[in-house]
């Protein structure tokens, strides 16, 4: 039985043993699983956004994200050739009501990255040059 790129992404960062996100370097970052451009892994934590040294066709530095579980770990990175990041979806198209979210930015201790979470799980687009994020909607329990 052939391995999904999930399921290798998952043994390698078995292998690293990674550590929490607030205490990972730039390089360290870098050193983790990419996955497929359309691949979906499911809803997570937050995102750490991490320049590339690439510039894009509207001469903006591109960027990768990381995306980040429930336990403060990285899963893995996403995109790099994207210089925009749409919150909700590109053009909004996953906008509704339920879906609206309190973004919120802070700065990782060790790397000085910028991390992007809301109070929702999160779910990622395919890596485009343009990168769009969504809250999934709120689940009345």
């Amino acid at each position: 039985m052939e391995k999904t790129t999930q399921e290798e992404a998952a043994e390698v960062l078995r292998a690293m043993a990674p550590k929490e996100v607030n205490d990972m370097t730039i390089e360290e970052f870098k050193e983790l699983p990419h996955r497929g451009w359309s691949e979906d892994i499911g809803a997570f934590k937050s995102l750490i956004i991490l320049p590339t040294d690439d510039i894009h066709d509207s001469d903006f530095r591109c960027m990768e994200f990381v995306a980040v579980g429930d336990n403060g770990r990285p899963i893995c990175r996403m995109s790099g050739c994207s210089d925009v990041l749409h919150m909700g979806g590109i053009g909004g198209s996953y906008l509704h009501p339920e879906s609206i979210a309190d973004w919120n930015i802070d700065c990782l201790k060790t790397s000085g990255l910028l991390r992007l979470f809301c109070h929702r799980p999160i779910k990622a687009g395919c890596d485009l040059s343009s990168f769009d994020v969504i809250a999934m909607p709120k689940v009345d329990k």
